[in-house]
């Protein structure tokens, strides 16, 4: 029997950039594994939506789009709802991120060796990352490893892979970048969810290449992880 992969994908004027996605998952190959392709158009205003709609017809991929741009976590929480895969990848719709390591990042639940996977960064290779993300991300890290006791590496990764009936188990509340930090809080303060890191290979872009987060969107992330911990 196959196993499903719901690969979930918000964008956001990602015109450049999008299409190359697409197509290296679509042609990646995972034995015994289908693909579900969930795309979700958070309120595009280049020409993402465009593009988008030329992948209408295909069997692989489910596209929809908001008029507005209510933000990651929102575009996720929508992706989710259309997911019926076994596992569920969260996949940001730039080139940051390589799509050949999906094999190892799905390869722990398979083997139910774990219910969410983690691809690490910090354990894998690192190219062009910016000094302040790389101590923002470090930070974030290491908090996450104090307040829910168990060893984290790279807890913003946009690499996150889970069982689905994990993932779809929580309550999100997420708008924004707080996606992350949200999943990591209300996931691993379960004592019983079984979290596993593989290493990833990661190559960073800039602000003027696409490069969207803020940092008042790490000042939140820090206050999610102990909002959540201490008070929920």
């Amino acid at each position: 029997m196959k196993t499903i992969l719901s690969i979930i994908i918000p964008v956001y004027n990602e015109e450049n950039n999008i299409y190359k996605v697409i197509d290296s998952i679509k042609k990646i190959h995972l034995p015994n594994v289908e693909k579900e392709i969930i795309i979700v158009d958070d309120g595009s205003w280049d020409g993402t939506s465009g593009i988008l709609k030329k992948y209408h017809g295909d069997s692989e991929i489910q596209i929809h789009f908001s008029r507005l741009n209510f933000g990651k976590g929102v575009a996720t929480r929508i992706g989710l709802t259309y997911a019926t895969g076994d596992i569920v990848l969260i996949q940001d719709a730039d080139l940051e991120y390589d799509i050949n390591d999906y094999p190892k990042l799905i390869q722990p639940i398979i083997e139910n060796k774990a219910d969410v996977v983690y691809g690490s960064r910090f354990k894998g290779k690192i190219r062009n990352m910016a000094l302040f993300n790389y101590l923002g991300n470090k930070i974030l890290s290491w908090l996450a490893s104090i307040l829910f006791m168990r060893h984290i590496t790279d807890e913003a990764t946009a690499f996150k892979v889970f069982r689905a009936s994990t993932i779809k188990s929580i309550n999100l509340t997420c708008k924004r970048y707080e996606l992350c930090p949200e999943l990591t809080a209300k996931l691993l303060k379960d004592r019983s969810v079984r979290y596993a890191e593989v290493p990833i290979s990661y190559i960073g872009r800039s602000i003027a290449e696409g490069k969207k987060i803020k940092l008042r969107d790490g000042v939140t992330a820090i206050w999610t992880l102990i909002k959540y911990r201490i008070f929920k």
